[in-house]
């Protein structure tokens, strides 16, 4: 796999070989071995999936300190925007973004470490998103910041009005 690194040092993507031959193609979505070598030794605990349509947008989701989560994303079927925003305060790229396109026909992975909350919007008819996390999930622990803060800037690929949130979405704060 190649790895590529991001205008914020700890954000990776991440691209296997693909090999292809006249049945389609194949590649390691994911080997331990290798990608401990290259993600700081992450022990990744928990498979998650979404299933959603063209423009709903998830996120900006995070779990608070001591209940941060690492995480590998990748499309298995479709395309999104995925964004990752480092909410570290003592941080140089604090407020900083890395937004890359992953989808099926590319199969890049976009390694988010902890201390950085985490969206995506669908760009396809419809998208399967997996994930790796590397701790459980806590509710005391989960929370998140609107996704059109302006202290963010994103610019998100669809426009405002092709948008669906959720209500938990919805009613996200800004950061402070």
């Amino acid at each position: 796999m190649k790895i590529i690194k991001t205008d914020i040092p700890e954000v990776l993507l991440l691209k296997p070989y693909i090999y292809k031959d006249q049945r389609g193609s194949f590649f390691e979505s994911f080997n331990k071995q290798k990608y401990k070598q290259h993600l700081n030794n992450i022990d990744f605990i928990q498979d998650n999936e979404s299933v959603s349509s063209y423009g709903v947008l998830r996120g900006l989701h995070f779990q608070k300190f001591p209940h941060e989560q690492a995480k590998l994303i990748r499309v298995v079927k479709g395309k999104i925007q995925d964004v990752a925003i480092d909410i570290r305060p003592d941080s140089p790229t604090f407020k900083k973004y890395i937004s890359v396109e992953l989808s099926n026909n590319n199969n890049y992975q976009l390694f988010i470490p902890k201390g950085f909350a985490h969206g995506f919007v669908v760009l396809s008819k419809e998208a399967i998103v997996s994930y790796k996390v590397d701790s459980k999930y806590n509710l005391n622990a989960d929370s998140g910041y609107k996704y059109d803060d302006p202290s963010f800037n994103i610019k998100w690929l669809i426009d405002e009005g092709q948008i669906t949130l959720s209500e938990k979405d919805q009613n996200l704060p800004y950061i402070k």
